[in-house]
């Protein structure tokens, strides 16, 4: 496990934590002018990665930065999951790698490409796809009308295409011809990944996809997610349910306050004691 904040440095200067008791995670206060980030294992680690941000500075509002040069990387087939305390910028940083939030500085790559602040719909084309937290279905259509716009700019490629969504989310075939708006969030929640997935990305990115489930639906969409990732495709999953996420992905990073605080195996994160006591809380014994 890698921690990238260099506790070594005199002049960082770590406060006191302050946990959040409704939420059950601990948040870190760092004085950001002091703290010092270690990207050394970030740059060794990543040369051959299939996607690749470095050193992001990104944000919503002009002259306010959410992301305060986040790293991340994913191999090919990689599960990778990202989590933090609320505003840490975990969701920023997926939408930064999708083109929806502007990268002030950094550089985000896809097999080498620079694709930073590329349009979605070009990233698309390139096998990035995005599942978004809300409003990720169009509730009026059908499934296999909402599938069919996942292909929307490849629709010869809509048969086979649906064929191997159905093959993961055989409901979705079974119901074709019912409306998305009359699902269970669970339901949606497929939806949305089935779309993503028409267009053969090698990248997914899950932008919360447990947020508002019940716990066993919350299972059903992490498993979702395993069986998409072991279909061959690459995922970046960013998630509040922290502990459940460090026990699927392959490895993990911890954001607080727009930067890297930890990063490693989903394993070494959760039984990490000093991410325990700052970020999982009661969830680690989850």
């Amino acid at each position: 496990m890698t921690n990238y904040i260099d506790q070594n440095d005199p002049n960082e200067k770590v406060d006191e934590l302050a946990l959040d008791a409704e939420q059950g995670v601990g948040h870190a206060v760092h004085d950001r002018a002091a703290v010092v980030i270690d990207r050394s294992a970030h740059v060794g680690s990543s040369q051959d990665a299939l996607v690749r941000v470095d050193d992001c500075t990104a944000g919503y509002l002009p002259g306010v930065n959410i992301l305060e040069g986040c790293d991340l990387y994913a191999n090919e087939g990689e599960f990778v999951g990202i989590i933090g305390p609320n505003g840490a910028g975990k969701s920023t940083l997926l939408k930064a790698l999708f083109g929806l939030v502007r990268v002030r500085e950094g550089v985000v790559t896809l097999r080498g490409e620079d694709i930073t602040n590329m349009r979605a719909d070009q990233l698309v084309q390139r096998g990035i796809g995005f599942v978004p937290q809300t409003n990720n279905v169009f509730p009026s259509l059908t499934i296999e009308e909402n599938l069919q716009m996942g292909a929307y700019q490849a629709p010869k490629k809509f048969p086979e295409r649906f064929e191997f969504v159905c093959s993961l989310f055989p409901a979705l075939g079974e119901r074709r011809k019912q409306r998305a708006g009359s699902l269970s969030g669970g339901e949606r929640q497929m939806v949305a990944m089935g779309r993503a997935l028409m267009m053969e990305p090698s990248v997914l990115l899950l932008d919360e996809p447990s947020a508002g489930l019940a716990p066993g639906l919350q299972d059903e969409v992490f498993m979702r997610a395993r069986s998409i990732n072991r279909s061959g495709v690459t995922v970046i999953m960013v998630e509040q349910n922290a502990a459940r996420c460090l026990q699927v992905v392959d490895r993990g990073y911890v954001l607080d306050q727009g930067r890297n605080a930890y990063t490693g195996s989903g394993r070494e994160l959760a039984n990490d004691p000093k991410v325990i006591e700052l970020y999982l809380g009661t969830l680690s014994k989850a």
